[in-house]
């Protein structure tokens, strides 16, 4: 198959999308008239961005209404979607042929060969034009408007580019789809085995994970540097009433240790997934999958720095869930193996559900909107948190018709039926607390800050490095336009859009801005969680949860009532089909493989992407952007000597590796 490409000799201009002001001013500076300006621009914009409650995946969340043109990802970055979409499909079509040469796809099915040789087709064209457009990346926007007509055209081509690419991105999406035959199909000649699953990867690398996740302390390890790592709590002075483990248990897991001194000495954690009680059990194809809310016990060990694993409960009752714990005993060995699973079942669910989707994209596009209805494009708060929205919108659409739709990803993989997924995101979203969940009020309540007995916790560790560095950012930002307090309260806008976050936001806890010090801890709040606490939850998906044995969104069989008598039959037989394992693989790695534009990278999202910041006050050389983009080299560097000790490098949070904004 052919794919068209427009032609590629004229180029291509931004589109009229605004830019920051050199000189930012707060609406009580303004004269009369630059007040009605303000006013006139910030009408026009509130008739494109507009909040609606009535999206049928999110009912209650607002929401914009639609993605405006300047919300739409560059020419860039679907360049790297569609790059990294096409080296999955290529995997995905080696798998399904060869099920076909195994002859476990006997009925109809597409032509596999040609749909390989279209992969090709869209490569070339989607190279042509990426390179085009690259080929001006960082110039001087004025630079690329010869004339009026000129422009013009280079913009009605640049939209036909677009065009391309976003039909390239459906495509890709189409082939990467696997159908209910192909579930049914693939792996089904052969006894299910972890071999089989990693046999999924036929040209992708197959991750770490698959050869390293039966292990304990990697279990243990998850819980501190994985895709969820906000969950993992102290016990405090007592071990919950429900969880009914006896000092004999603990002393038989932990050598040299009771229960009573770790109680103690702060050195017992929890996990417990009760909030996932609202997920209804689903089906797939009349197979039942099966939600758990499981509750799992970590020590540290007297002297130790790291998490151990100490006793599952695969329930929230104890009379019908007994505790389990680790043991080699062969009696015992596979019921342990499947209490960590049902564990790991409970955690793909919340840190799809709460963790990523509700607390990261949905509680951001709130700020995005409220920001453009509120905020005039000369305000220098609309200059500092624009960039972090970039994308979002158009990702959290994508995600609304499809990802969490009826007969989406989640409706196939994850435990629950599809509606009680979306009331999950939803609940999850509406009972966000702003000020509560900033790292370090979220990590002090949950008891597990830098002073506490677990040592070893490298996402809370970088995470503060990059929080302390954003809030010095946020801070020297705001003091340059806010000379003192009075200022803030003055500001009739960002009055407006406090008021905006608070109710047709619905922002928990958020309430007026009275000090240049809650502003500058708001400002960096929305930039790390657009940032940072994203890269956190969305890049270990490609490295963890593309193996579904290591972490998956719904059990196949029951969870075991009791730990001996198990066998690795029944373990595998938890799992998903092999099938849809491949399609949790597809979904992963894309979401998982996107990195675009930095943190401090500031550009606009209009080619050929010039750099956002225009006030010379930022901009300088002793300003705070620079600082700024020093202090997160400073930050890279301490990430990657760190890593050099850990057991398990981390590298999330490595600035380099954290994108500006929510993307994918």
């Amino acid at each position: 198959m052919s794919y068209p490409v427009a032609s590629l000799t004229t180029p291509t201009p931004a589109l009229a999308s605004p830019m920051p002001s050199a000189d930012p001013t707060l609406p009580q500076n303004d004269t009369p008239a630059q007040r009605a300006a303000r006013a006139a621009q910030l009408t026009a914009t509130q008739s494109v961005y507009v909040w609606t409650t009535d999206v049928p995946t999110l009912p209650g969340v607002p929401l914009a209404t639609d993605v405006p043109k300047n919300d739409v990802p560059t020419i860039a970055w679907f360049g790297k979607l569609i790059t990294i979409g096409l080296a999955i499909v290529r995997n995905a079509l080696a798998v399904k042929l060869g099920a076909v040469e195994a002859g476990e796809l006997t009925g109809a099915h597409p032509d596999y060969a040609a749909a390989l040789a279209e992969c090709d087709a869209i490569e070339a064209s989607t190279l042509k034009i990426t390179a085009a457009h690259g080929a001006h990346e960082g110039g001087n926007i004025f630079e690329r408007i010869v004339d009026d007509v000129e422009s013009a055209v280079a913009t009605i081509e640049r939209d036909a580019h677009l065009t391309l690419l976003e039909g390239y991105k459906a495509r890709i999406e189409d082939l990467m789809k696997v159908s209910d035959d192909e579930v049914a199909g693939i792996g089904s000649r052969a006894p299910r085995s972890l071999d089989a699953y990693r046999a999924l990867f036929q040209t992708l690398p197959v991750p770490g994970i698959a050869y390293d996740f039966q292990n304990d302390a990697s279990f243990a390890r998850l819980r501190v540097q994985g895709p969820n790592n906000m969950l993992i709590a102290a016990v405090g002075n007592a071990l919950p009433a429900n969880f009914p483990l006896t000092a004999k248990q603990y002393a038989a897991v932990v050598n040299g240790d009771t229960l009573d001194r770790a109680l103690a000495d702060g050195r017992l954690f929890l996990l417990d997934y009760k909030d996932l009680a609202v997920l209804d059990p689903g089906t797939y194809r009349g197979e039942a999958k099966y939600a758990w809310q499981p509750i799992a016990l970590f020590a540290v060990p007297p002297g130790g720095a790291s998490l151990i694993p100490v006793a599952i409960q695969c329930g929230q009752d104890p009379a019908d869930f007994p505790i389990f714990t680790p043991s080699p005993a062969p009696e015992k060995l596979w019921g342990w193996e499947m209490a960590k699973l049902v564990v790991q079942v409970a955690d793909g669910n919340y840190h799809e559900l709460f963790a990523h989707l509700a607390r990261t994209h949905l509680v951001i596009e709130a700020f995005a909107v409220a920001t453009h209805r509120h905020l005039a494009e000369v305000h220098p708060i609309w200059a500092l948190l624009v960039p972090h929205y970039e994308g979002t919108l158009f990702i959290n659409e994508a995600a609304a018709t499809s990802l969490i739709a009826a007969g989406g990803p989640i409706d196939h993989i994850f435990a629950g039926t599809i509606t009680s997924s979306q009331a999950a995101a939803v609940d999850a979203r509406l009972a966000f607390d702003f000020y509560g969940k900033m790292l370090p009020a979220d990590l002090a309540a949950r008891g597990v800050g830098v002073s506490s007995a677990l040592a070893d916790y490298p996402y809370r560790d970088d995470a503060l490095l990059v929080w302390n560095t954003i809030h010095e950012w946020a801070r020297q930002y705001v003091d340059l336009y806010y000379t003192n307090d009075a200022a803030v309260v003055a500001d009739t806008e960002l009055t407006a859009w406090a008021a905006c976050l608070a109710t047709e936001a619905k922002i928990r806890g958020f309430g007026p801005v009275a000090t240049r010090g809650q502003l500058a801890q708001i400002c960096t709040m929305v930039m790390f969680t657009a940032s940072a606490q994203h890269a956190a939850v969305n890049f270990p998906q490609k490295d963890i949860m593309t193996f579904a044995p290591a972490i998956t969104g719904a059990g196949w069989e029951p969870a075991p009532t009791g730990q001996r008598g198990q066998d690795k039959p029944g373990w595998l037989a938890m799992m998903p089909p092999i099938g849809l394992a491949l399609e949790q693989l597809n979904v992963l790695e894309l979401l998982g493989s996107l990195h675009y534009r930095p943190l401090g990278d500031y550009r606009s999202n209009a080619f050929p992407y010039p750099l956002w910041f225009q006030d010379p006050r930022v901009t300088a050389k002793s300003g705070p952007l620079a600082w700024f983009q020093a202090a997160l080299t400073d930050v890279e560097t301490e990430i990657v000597a760190r890593n050099a000790q850990r057991l398990a490098p981390y590298p999330y949070l490595q600035p380099s590796l954290i994108p500006t904004s929510i993307n994918i």
